[in-house]
């Protein structure tokens, strides 16, 4: 077992202690210490016997724990969930009081306990045994009573803990967590989980809604459209351009095909050249007539893309189907406002 760090002893007063950044870096030197000691004496044969077991199970892996194991239990089970894994978090406690019903043969249970010695999660073994489930516990405590009554054990070599005391699960739990998210990637990248499968757990995310959304999720459509024709006269479609909020007209004919776009930009433009002949100018004379437009079937992230490409960027593209028919607007706001 390491020595215990001079800065960490416990004779000093409260009144002289001080935290600077000397304390801290030598603090974070001795975890780095003792995570080392971690990884240069993990057995890696128990470590993909373990990865194999869980990666060949064809019912749910459970994960269970007490206190501080509790926690990272639940967080490696929560993290094997996002990568369409399935996966649980058992409560040693909730289990012998009906919970326990969940399991089956086909499951497998994984116990977290750094002394291998949890009253909690000795009583659960039996209980789990009667299920047929398959039991491997994670400790840290050689020879402990759980590692003999489970059917695999991981050892998880642990020099001592950063607590001056030894006692506080502070290096043991940097360890179980460590392992439990280093496994679940090596099981995602055995199982080739896609970009795309990963973004639809995490639809909430930036990347998962660049990856799902896609221009018709966050288009405006029907009255929401700043629409005209080309032979109205400008000045009578200026509530339409400024009241959609689109910061544009969308020209369209009698059958809703797209003729071009015209801007609050080409506004501004047209007043400057024609003054006072802006009133007996009409839409469609002044209207961009090969405007940047998008399917709806379009990811959202390509309409941003396409929004952003030269020669210049624009505001908003018109979404269009295969017959140039306008069936709806996506700006820049409303992508940026959606996450993305």
């Amino acid at each position: 077992m390491g020595s215990l760090p001079h800065y960490l002893s416990s004779s000093s007063s409260s009144s002289d202690s001080k935290i600077d950044e000397t304390t801290l870096l030598d603090l974070f030197k001795s975890q780095q210490s003792h995570l080392n000691f971690f990884f240069q004496n993990l057995s890696l044969p128990q470590t993909l016997a373990f990865t194999r077991t869980l990666l060949s199970s064809s019912g749910t892996i459970f994960f269970s724990g007490v206190g501080k194991s509790g926690f990272v239990a639940n967080k490696i089970s929560q993290t094997l969930v996002s990568l369409s894994i399935r996966s649980a978090f058992l409560s040693p406690v909730d289990a012998l009081h009906g919970d326990i019903g969940i399991l089956s043969s086909s499951d497998v249970v994984v116990l977290f306990s750094k002394s291998g010695n949890t009253d909690e999660l000795l009583r659960l073994v039996p209980c789990v045994r009667a299920k047929g489930a398959y039991l491997i516990s994670l400790t840290s405590i050689q020879g402990n009573a759980l590692a003999a009554a489970c059917d695999m054990n991981v050892h998880l070599p642990l020099e001592r803990e950063l607590c001056p005391f030894d006692l506080a699960p502070v290096t043991s739990t940097a360890i179980q967590m460590v392992f439990g998210d280093t496994i679940a990637i090596a099981l995602m990248a055995a199982r080739n989980l896609t970009r795309e499968e990963y973004a639809a757990n995490h639809p909430a995310g930036r990347i998962g809604k660049s990856l799902i959304f896609k221009v018709k999720d966050v288009m405006k459509k029907q009255e929401e459209l700043p629409v005209c024709r080309e032979g109205d006269l400008i000045m009578d479609q200026l509530v339409e351009l400024t009241s959609k909020g689109c910061g544009c007209l969308l020209v369209i004919d009698e059958e809703y095909h797209l003729i071009g776009t015209f801007t609050d930009g080409d506004l501004r433009r047209t007043l400057k050249a024609s003054g006072e002949g802006i009133f007996k100018l009409t839409v469609g004379e002044m209207c961009n007539r090969k405007p940047r437009t998008i399917s709806p079937d379009a990811m959202a992230v390509d309409a941003m893309k396409k929004m952003e490409a030269p020669p210049s960027p624009v505001q908003f593209l018109p979404v269009i189907d295969n017959q140039n028919i306008v069936i709806g607007i996506v700006t820049l706001h409303g992508l940026v406002s959606a996450g993305l």
